[in-house]
């Protein structure tokens, strides 16, 4: 996200909280002793869940999130439904407006998703020098800071998407790749101090843009960041070896195929996937950075005249990953992108298309990576086993219902043990 672009001023925040967190109120006392009865009696409503403001009020506990499905196990011989996960590297809300955008497309198509946000969006720039990242100076950073009004705009986002199921991850802080010192170098001990900051970043907003009587933010961010996406997929051996330590439940900072996830480091391996690339004899992963470098290399704003060619190639691609999985071993499709407007916006207009095409199909489901995570969760290991067995794009050679019903499967034809086959 280009924070300089960030528009000058943003809109007003909710001043009460029932605005902001939706009548949620303020009062953690609850109802006062001796009183209850006679306010029962009376036919008064019952009290209101509190709010239980965090450090500085820049983050509150107010209680489960809402939207958050219920998580089944799969019944024996039941064909377990195509995930799709969208997810969002650095988000936050600038001039272009994109984090808003999509969280409409998203409603509109029933889908919710995974915003990994980054910490230092979350800190103005004149307060650079609070974060003093591993291995660098302090005040660094490779993507800049934020200001008022976009730290403003992009807390509204953040609000908004959690209170309607989406997630809030997180991209760390200052996104240091490549060379000497960046994140690819970084020991466990660098890594748990960069998330420790990055959640110190979000947690203290409030005091450091002196947005006092603002609206919190409505989770424990200590609860609520689960799980994280590196900067350029660097660093993720002790990266991971930090968030096991750390609670974390998932990783996607790898490169897999299409098939069922597994656990790697006592943490689920919800890593992009490598799709068809139209045109092209390899494959492609599933970001709109990868495809952007595959198709104009690292200018960010290529040949006009194939912007629509690049659109169009991202999506079929995607599109393609997608029947794939689908019509095949139904391996959850993961999918990371950027709110940029890369080579003139084409990869957010193939992304949507893509969302609008595959999420309202009724046997899909397109979640953030908390919701595949509690559902991977609640499986039975014995048939996440079984899933796992089936190689890309591959179907139960006798059906679902055989593969799953927990019951051996039945003898071909015409070996011992097989039912006779009538002349």
């Amino acid at each position: 996200m280009a924070v300089t672009q960030r528009i000058a001023a943003g809109v007003a925040l909710a001043a009460a909280c029932a605005t902001a967190l939706a009548g949620c109120a303020l009062d953690s006392t609850g109802p006062k002793e001796g009183a209850h009865d006679t306010k029962k009696a009376a036919g008064a409503p019952a009290p209101k869940s509190p709010i239980r403001m965090i450090g500085d009020g820049s983050t509150a506990f107010t209680g489960a999130q809402p939207h958050l499905p219920r998580q089944e196990r799969l019944k024996p011989g039941q064909k377990p439904p195509q995930f799709v996960v969208f997810s969002w590297d650095g988000a936050g809300e600038d001039s272009q407006k994109l984090f808003s955008h999509f969280r409409k497309v998203s409603k509109a198509n029933k889908a919710t998703m995974t915003y990994f946000l980054s910490g230092v969006y979350m800190l103005p720039e004149d307060k650079r020098d609070l974060y003093n990242p591993p291995q660098h100076s302090p005040g660094s950073s490779e993507i800049g800071f934020n200001d008022a009004a976009g730290i403003e705009e992009t807390v509204k986002q953040l609000r908004g998407a959690w209170l309607e199921g989406n997630e809030i991850g997180t991209h760390f802080n200052g996104h240091f790749c490549g060379a000497q010192g960046g994140v690819g170098d970084w020991s466990v001990a660098d890594w748990k101090d960069e998330i420790a900051q990055a959640k110190s970043f979000v947690k203290s907003w409030k005091t450091n843009t002196g947005m006092k009587k603002a609206s919190p933010l409505p989770f424990d961010y200590d609860k609520e960041l689960i799980g994280a996406r590196t900067p350029c997929l660097e660093g993720q051996k002790n990266f991971m070896r930090a968030a096991r330590q750390l609670g974390f439940r998932y990783d996607t900072s790898g490169v897999n195929d299409q098939v069922w996830p597994k656990k790697k480091e006592g943490l689920w391996d919800l890593s992009m996937q490598l799709v068809p690339f139209p045109g092209h004899s390899y494959e492609q992963l599933t970001m709109d950075y990868n495809f952007m470098v595959n198709q104009s290399g690292t200018t960010t704003q290529g040949d006009p005249g194939k912007h629509e060619f690049w659109g169009d190639q991202m999506r079929d691609g995607l599109l393609k990953g997608f029947d794939r999985a689908y019509d095949g071993n139904r391996a959850p499709l993961i999918i990371g992108n950027h709110f940029e407007s890369w080579n003139g916006g084409t990869y957010m207009r193939a992304v949507e298309e893509v969302i609008e095409r595959v999420c309202t199909k009724s046997d899909v489901r397109c979640v953030s990576f908390r919701q595949l995570a509690d559902w991977l969760d609640v499986q039975d290991p014995a048939t996440l086993d079984k899933l796992r067995g089936l190689k890309v794009g591959e179907t139960p050679k006798q059906g679902w219902a055989s593969l799953l019903s927990g019951r051996p499967a039945p003898a071909p034809k015409g070996v011992p043990g097989a039912s006779a086959v009538k002349p």
